[in-house]
């Protein structure tokens, strides 16, 4: 199964459109949503079977047992996150805690242990036609990596045998989530946005995947915008040898779409053409193994 990585350096650059748009042309029968500080691929995309949810455990937390504390302050002394405060007993703040268990080591009493605590909250929409696997990372987490990789696991093992495609919407930015999005896929499509932050964060996110050597493809949406800084991001790609596979209009019929639940490969409108096209030659550098000359401008 080819795993195609749907990114961009920024967000509101229209990833999770683009992706939902590849995953309705392609019939995709293996999808994921890796934005899981804001996943939103299931509002558009709709789900006919019940969710199977489960909670993912990540770093553990810090608990004190009131009848075991002596109330020496240890923990709090040696705490260098300061989430243990003092007011009636000892007690710990779950969004400062970070799980390092100085104050097990510390406690003479035993009082104070790691627990296991839940991070997030893994969903997987599966019949038998498809599977979306997502999650929703829980407010002040971390290990926001690990919940992506989580996902993408989810999604392949229940994945049947012939699906021959998955589709992944990752996260903006450059940092953990991206990272473990990018691990073993076959294409990550970045897409770039045409103003001043839109070419520096794509320039960003090209060098991360240039370190994880993962094959990339650039394509440009709401180009219309700014047509001065669409000739830059192509002249880059052109300079860069980087496969560039089009362009997609800024396009009002797009906004009406997405709110009514819709892609814009499901209506006729600009992007909607648009989106064909860059799907078309996205598949092209995926499916067919080649140096990527035939996609370069």
């Amino acid at each position: 199964m080819k795993q195609l990585l749907i990114l961009s350096g920024k967000g509101g650059t229209g990833k999770t459109t683009v992706a939902s748009a590849f995953i309705r042309l392609s019939e995709a029968k293996a999808y994921a949503d890796c934005d899981i500080d804001a996943p939103n691929l299931h509002l558009i995309m709709g789900q006919a079977a019940a969710p199977k949810r489960a909670d993912y455990y990540g770093m553990p937390k810090a608990e004190i047992d009131a009848e075991k504390c002596v109330g020496c302050g240890r923990c709090r002394e040696n705490c260098r996150f300061d989430a243990i405060s003092c007011g009636k007993g000892y007690k710990v703040d779950l969004f400062s805690c970070e799980g390092c268990g100085v104050c097990e080591a510390v406690c003479p009493a035993g009082a104070a242990s790691l627990k296991p605590a839940a991070a997030g909250e893994l969903t997987l929409y599966a019949d038998e036609n498809k599977v979306f696997s997502t999650a929703q990372l829980k407010m002040g987490s971390g290990t926001s990596g690990k919940l992506v990789t989580e996902v993408k696991k989810q999604m392949k093992t229940a994945a049947r045998p012939d699906a021959k495609l998955a589709v992944i919407d990752g996260s903006p930015g450059i940092g953990c989530p991206v990272i473990a999005s990018l691990s073993g896929v076959n294409l990550a499509l970045i897409v770039a946005e045409p103003s001043i932050s839109g070419i520096s964060d794509m320039e960003r996110i090209l060098k991360t995947a240039e370190t994880f050597k993962t094959k990339v493809g650039v394509c440009i949406n709401k180009f219309d915008t700014n047509l001065a800084n669409t000739e830059k991001i192509e002249e880059f790609c052109r300079a860069k040898a980087l496969p560039f596979t089009g362009r997609i209009p800024y396009d009002r019929e797009a906004v009406k779409a997405v709110n009514s639940g819709q892609t814009i490969a499901d209506i006729e409108c600009p992007s909607g053409y648009a989106v064909r096209e860059v799907f078309s030659r996205t598949m092209r550098l995926l499916f067919i193994e080649s140096d990527g000359a035939d996609a370069c401008l």
